[in-house]
């Protein structure tokens, strides 16, 4: 496969799980305490990105930190923990936080 056809089918692919990801946000109300680019009640989930960009454990945390919640990671104000959320919603959603939240028109 050439680069340029393996960049279009990644990109394409990203682009996919970045509005499953955006729709899963939306319809499990993250949206209402945390925003793409600005600290709403949370931090935006571009500096939850840049927060955890270097940590090799930021996935699994960030994980465990949807499903359960839990407080002082980013002050006191508590999130809750959305228990709903399958295994595999919970990775999609920490993915796309970790690739900065990019939403396409």
């Amino acid at each position: 496969m050439s680069t340029a056809l393996l960049s279009f089918c990644t990109l394409t692919y990203a682009s996919g799980d970045d509005a499953n990801a955006y729709a899963l946000a939306k319809q499990n109300a993250c949206l209402g305490c945390h925003a793409i680019n600005k600290k709403v009640v949370g931090p935006s989930f571009q500096d939850v990105a840049k927060k955890y960009a270097n940590n090799p454990n930021a996935n699994s945390f960030l994980k465990n930190k949807i499903l359960k919640g839990g407080s002082g990671s980013w002050g006191v104000v508590p999130m809750p923990g959305n228990n709903k959320l399958s295994d595999a919603d919970s990775a999609l959603l920490v993915a796309w936080i970790m690739r900065g939240a990019p939403v396409k028109n």
